[in-house]
């Protein structure tokens, strides 16, 4: 907006000058609001397209996260500068300026990259994916998605995490789907002086009538161990494997299975016990 006021101009002459620069801006300002809401209505129509078209062609879901992400920024950054344009100032200047605060505020803010090489790292080497269940920086969920600077994952009781994908890649991560067979332990106690073969042949029949168990495979057998000798109990190890997917159903039905089953069949849990011995004024012991 140009204000060609010059030295002995009369004061009408001014107004008029002010009055029409005013007006063109108002109309230079009501066209980029419009052209901006018609930009992003055009955004995300192009967004849906995208998403439809990698959807279509079966692209992998963190690939298309981390891409729909990027064409999002780079389409904003356009409209922004066509709203620019529209409102009288110098592109050129602006893209200069904003250079120039991106230099500034990437010294500032350097973890920023490390996020986006976080990010390009984790869609190249894959150590997990959309979906996955996943343990890193303290958190345990399922990841929804993988952007360019941070990775969403939900939590069981639903709750959404957004992680910073610098440190995500550079941690150690516990990726529970990278496998399709999970093993599930369980630690059984019974009582001193219990049958221990009756108490894994019941235990075993629990894990054989459990469908989701893996049966008949050598490289996942089915087992039952004496762990400890405990001051109170007689603690068994039980192990069996499932597919990744089935995991806490099956560990909560078999938990379910033992607590009923073992008393059932002649197997008590015990509970905590303390011996005391007292001993007479004479000095003999007694129980």
């Amino acid at each position: 907006m140009d204000l060609k006021i010059e030295k002995g101009m009369a004061v009408e002459e001014v107004i008029s000058i002010l009055t029409r620069s005013l007006v063109e801006f108002c109309i230079s300002l009501v066209v980029a609001i419009l052209v901006f809401y018609a930009g992003r209505f055009l955004i995300r129509k192009i967004y849906g397209v995208v998403s439809k078209l990698m959807n279509k062609r079966h692209v992998d879901a963190s690939i298309m996260t981390f891409v729909l992400s990027g064409v999002q920024i780079v389409l904003y950054f356009i409209l922004i500068i066509i709203v620019v344009g529209i409102l009288g100032m110098e592109t050129s200047s602006f893209i200069a300026l904003f250079a120039s605060a991106g230099v500034a505020i990437g010294m500032a803010l350097s973890g920023m990259l490390q996020n986006f090489a976080g990010g390009v790292l984790i869609l190249f080497l894959k150590p997990y994916k959309v979906g996955d269940y996943v343990e890193a920086q303290g958190f345990a969920g399922t990841v929804k998605a993988i952007k360019m600077f941070n990775t969403e994952i939900t939590t069981p009781d639903n709750k959404t995490i957004i992680i910073p994908n610098g440190p995500l890649f550079t941690g150690s991560i516990n990726n529970y789907s990278f496998q399709p067979r999970r093993r599930v332990d369980w630690t059984v106690g019974v009582a001193y002086g219990t049958d221990f073969e009756q108490a894994k042949s019941v235990i075993l029949s629990i894990l054989e009538a459990n469908a989701a168990v893996i049966k008949n495979d050598s490289t996942a057998p089915m087992a039952v161990f004496l762990k400890e000798l405990a001051d109170s109990a007689v603690v068994l190890t039980v192990r069996a494997w499932v597919k990744e997917e089935d995991y806490w159903a099956v560990f909560y039905n078999v938990n379910e299975q033992i607590y009923k089953l073992l008393p059932e069949n002649g197997v008590q849990f015990p509970f905590p016990q303390l011996d005391v011995h007292m001993i007479p004024a004479d000095g003999s012991a007694q129980a």
